[in-house]
């Protein structure tokens, strides 16, 4: 494996790992944790909200990994060689079953993560396109799912009438309107990128030469844009988010830790468009890392096994091939030509017997 790609990979691992640590808690920060006094031409910092800040980016980071790894079906070769995660954590004891290993096969390679590793794979390896410029790209198509994974929730909480669901219970409906987009959006996207990656990743690769940063940035632009419109959108509704507040995991965590700490009262806002934009990109970085990897024929599908057998039928015969001797018939031995007197004498022979009673 030659360095540059050690080095891709390096870098895709220390992307998964500030996804879902450093990019929720720099996008907090940078929506609390500056005040900014116009009136004054002042700046304050609000380090009331810094332990809200933490652990909230924290909590909301692994619950992204969470979702990408469930949703997304994650589950590497070597897992399903094994027939799955069952037999790895020894929850069951047919491990090593054939008809388990072949069900595990299956379910990664028909799986979201299975679909977006193949993808990779076959950009990378198969046509030799920079790594960081194809991850940058299957991001920058992920932001339509991230859009769709904001709006459908808040559609929900705000579309049905109060007759059918109570105000109180509008959040958990929400959530469950989110739980299957989400659902659709990890399956959506690797049918989207397979036609719009190669141009995503050429875009990417211009981004690339202007910021060396570049990978945070859609994550952290989308995340700036994102709030800011939900924000406006849920303000021109006239919506009071801090009905909500009461139910955040990360407000009853940060109150059992620390009782007397601040919770911003659009908290919810913040919870929205963090469960929209991590799990996404935290699942298609991992989809990325996947790619990278040696692919087994079997995860490659059968389409691919075709081509390749394909393409060794109309490779030519090497010159120390042995050629085929097609079978040899004994051909019929034509009858030699017939003269006039063996005619005539046959002649002779037939009538023989009739002329004995002439005299």
């Amino acid at each position: 494996m030659a360095v540059e790609d050690l080095y891709q990979r390096f870098v895709l691992y220390i992307v998964v790992v500030l996804q879902v640590t450093l990019v929720p808690i720099v996008g907090f920060s940078l929506t609390y944790l500056l005040e900014v006094d116009q009136g004054n031409f002042s700046i304050a910092v609000r380090t009331e909200l810094v332990y809200w800040i933490v652990v909230a980016g924290l909590l909301y980071g692994f619950l992204s990994l969470l979702l990408a790894l469930f949703f997304g079906g994650y589950r590497p070769a070597s897992v399903a060689d094994k027939g799955g995660w069952m037999p790895i954590l020894g929850l069951s004891r047919r491990a090593g079953d054939p008809e388990l290993i072949d069900r595990a096969r299956l379910a990664l390679q028909t799986s979201p993560y299975g679909r977006m590793a193949r993808l990779v794979h076959k950009k990378t390896i198969g046509e030799e396109q920079d790594l960081i410029a194809v991850h940058g790209g299957l991001q920058l198509l992920a932001v339509p799912m991230q859009v769709l994974l904001i709006a459908i929730p808040l559609l929900i909480m705000e579309g049905v009438p109060e007759e059918m669901v109570k105000p109180d219970q509008a959040f958990e409906l929400g959530m469950a309107g989110y739980m299957i987009a989400l659902w659709m959006a990890v399956r959506i996207q690797p049918v989207v990128s397979s036609g719009l990656v190669s141009y995503a990743a050429m875009f990417r690769s211009v981004l690339w030469k202007i910021s060396r940063f570049s990978w945070v940035l859609p994550v952290l632009l989308f995340w700036i844009i994102a709030r800011t419109f939900l924000a406006a959108s849920l303000g021109w509704l006239d919506v009071d988010v801090t009905q909500w507040n009461e139910v955040q995991l990360e407000t009853v965590l940060l109150h059992a830790v620390v009782p007397d700490a601040v919770v911003p009262e659009t908290a919810v806002i913040d919870f929205l468009v963090a469960i929209s934009v991590l799990p996404m990109a935290t699942f298609t970085t991992l989809s990325v890392l996947g790619g990278t990897h040696d692919m087994p024929n079997w995860m490659k599908g059968q389409g691919s096994e075709l081509e390749n057998l394909q393409m060794e039928l109309l490779e030519a015969p090497d010159e120390d091939e042995e050629t085929e001797v097609s079978p040899t018939y004994d051909a019929p031995v034509p009858e030699e030509p017939r003269g006039a007197d063996e005619d005539e004498e046959e002649s002779r022979m037939i009538d023989l017997p009739f002329r004995l009673f002439d005299d």
